[in-house]
Formats: C-alpha cells, structure tokens, sequence
C-alpha cells in the first residue's frame, strides 16, 4: 500500500525535504504553486510492516541556501492498522456536551489483551492523547474537565499490542453547545398536538443567521439537520417536517444552529418543544340514562292514572 504525504506552506519555497524518524534524509521535491497561493510537494511512501510506526517531518527552503532549512512541519505518524479487532469508541454522558461540561471519551479494545491505547483527532497529525492501564482492563479512558471549542470534532481511537495495530474504531463526533449565545426558538405546524397515526413540522428560526440547525431528541439518538433558509426579515429558518407520532416518543426537541464552517460547534439550545398525542376519550353516558329512565318513569305513572280512573265507568250498568 503507497500513502501520499502532502507538505505545504504558504512561503514560496523553492523545494521541500521529507524526513523520518530519527531526522534522517528521505527525498526533496520541487514545489508547486497552486492557485491558492499555497507551495506543495507530494511524498510517496510505501510502509512495509503492519506494527511499524513512522513519525514524519518537512522542511522548506530555497535554492539559493540548500543547507539552509525551515522550521520542521508538526510531527505526522503514520500507522498500519493490523488484524486486531477494532475497539469502540464512546462519548460519556453524550457526545454533545454544553460549553464548560465535561465528558470522558472511552476506548474498549479486546479482553484479556494488554495494550496501549491511543486517541487521534481528526486534523492533528500526532494523537491526541495516549495511555497504556495500568491494571488488565481493556479500556482507556480520556477526560476531558471543560469542553472548550478546540475539543469538538472527529475522533478515532486504536490499540497496539505485540500482535500489532488494531484496526481504526468507528468515528466518534464530539459537539460542543453554547458557543453562540442567541439560541433558536421552536414550534410546531399547525399545532404541537397531532391525532394517532398523524404528524407535525417542526420549525426552528433564529435572529442569527446560522446555515444549518440540528433538531434532537431526549436520548440524542434522534437527530436531524437541515439546511438554513434565509427570508427578508433577515432571520435564518429550517422546516422539519413529517415528525410522526413515533418520533415524539423522543421528545422533548430542541434546536441549535451553527455556521459550516464549524460544524461541531452548535449555539444555545431552544427552550424543550413536547408533541402530545391526542387520545380519544370514551363517552360516559350516565347522565344520559339516568334522565330517559326519568322520563320513562314518568310517562309509566301518569299511564296508570289515567287507565285507574277509566275503568270504574265501564263496569256501570
């Protein structure tokens, strides 16, 4: 398998130098400019064993001064993953956490199997954190004590033992909420009350002019985003429609809001929005009865009388 290292720089350097591990020299290439006035040279590198870790590095310089160097680019490592069982990855108590909250991020390999754990973040060429326990378990646990914006985004988790690197975990996405302090505001269309087998629209509007808003239920496992709408009274708006009466068992909802460009960082959530459903009562008939009983009675009584005071004057002579 051949892996391509991209190294970049926004100075106009004339060549790029790629080295490895102990800062011996790999290869240079000629840079190239790109339209993005950014300078690149591509690497190609081939690993060759499944437990081998590399650490990589470049360096810029000119032409002119080929002994003369840049500072070195941040450490990348690069890693094979093995045959080892993937571990999970989970996020404790959720993985939208407020601003300022904590939360423990877990990585459980195999049983039995006395590993190192490491934890990447998505865009950090080194991992994150790292830990190898201590006692048999075969779970690492990360802390995080206060959610901050740098915390949010994609994580993966891996472990490596004699046997070599496991195979990369499920892709854990850690949002931090509260970061944009207008939060939006919730309803429901026509009416947060629907009949059995019914459904509703949502709708979450912001005076901030937020691109997308994620609508979520209790437990988080329901979620739903949709692309912001901007109208002329110049707030941003998004309709979910179709809510059954089978997706309001996850309520409460809330809304937030955020800018694509951040995507894991979300706004205030909306005040709670409940969907009730509407159950149609039984009748209670008792009032009802007892009065036709009245009457019947009535009529009865008033028919005795008049019958009594009939027959006398048929039995004259």
């Amino acid at each position: 398998m051949t892996v391509t290292l991209s190294c970049t720089s926004n100075h106009s350097y004339n060549w790029f130098i790629l080295t490895k591990d102990d800062q011996k020299f790999l290869r240079s290439q000629c840079s190239q400019d790109k339209d993005t006035r950014l300078f690149l040279a591509k690497f190609q590198v081939k690993p060759l064993a499944v437990s081998q870790r590399w650490m990589f590095r470049c360096y810029g310089y000119y032409t002119s001064n080929p002994q003369v160097w840049s500072e070195g680019s941040d450490v990348l490592e690069l890693l094979i993953s093995g045959k080892l069982k993937k571990p999970t990855l989970r996020a404790e108590p959720g993985a939208v956490i407020a601003l300022g909250n904590s939360v423990t991020i877990s990585c459980e390999g195999t049983k039995g199997m006395q590993s190192m754990y490491f934890l990447y973040k998505e865009g950090s060429p080194a991992p994150w954190d790292s830990q190898t326990p201590k006692d048999p378990s075969n779970k690492a646990m990360f802390s995080i004590a206060s959610m901050e914006q740098h915390h949010a985004g994609k994580y993966r988790c891996y472990t490596y033992n004699s046997a070599g690197w496991s195979e990369r975990s499920d892709m854990l996405e850690l949002v931090v909420t509260g970061v944009h302090h207008v939060k939006p505001t919730l309803s429901a269309l026509p009416s947060p009350v629907v009949t059995p087998g019914g459904n509703v629209t949502i709708k979450c509007v912001s005076s901030n002019g937020y691109d997308r808003f994620i609508l979520t239920g209790a437990d988080q496992n329901f979620t739903k985003s949709q692309k912001a709408q901007f109208i002329h009274t110049g707030q941003s708006l998004a309709l979910f429609p179709d809510i059954t009466v089978a997706s309001s068992k996850s309520g409460p909802f809330r809304c937030y809001g955020h800018y694509t460009n951040s995507p894991h960082v979300w706004s205030e959530a909306s005040d709670p929005l409940e969907i009730h459903v509407s159950v149609p009562q039984p009748q209670d008939h008792t009032v009802e009865n007892i009065i036709r009983m009245g009457v019947s009675g009535l009529i009865l009584t008033v028919l005795g009388i008049v019958l009594f005071g009939t027959c006398p004057s048929q039995r004259r002579p």
